[in-house]
């Protein structure tokens, strides 16, 4: 079975956020530290990954991706911070397992 990601990236003062989707977090993650693609998360350095959700199905991953990008800066703040309280780097726990 395929695993698909919704991830929020932010940059190393937390101040804005970038909401992406992919089959392939590490990848996907690794792509945007080292700025692969010209874009929004390169624009902006975002290449803390500070939350995600995994899905089995690509269409509820891209239902999710689309409605956190539409919610309020705080209410994504407030999501992160149930995960991950400090805001850190979770790419070392992706990488680990």
């Amino acid at each position: 079975m395929k695993n698909y990601f919704v991830y929020i990236l932010t940059n190393f003062h937390n101040t804005t956020f970038y909401i992406g989707v992919t089959n392939n977090l590490e990848r996907r993650i690794f792509e945007h530290k080292k700025e692969l693609f010209d874009g929004f998360s390169k624009k902006y350095k975002l290449k803390k990954l500070v939350y995600y959700e995994e899905y089995s199905e690509i269409i509820n991953a891209i239902e999710r991706e689309k409605q956190l990008k539409n919610w309020h800066r705080v209410w994504k703040i407030n999501l992160i911070k149930q995960l991950n309280p400090e805001l850190k780097d979770l790419d070392p726990e992706i990488n680990s397992g």
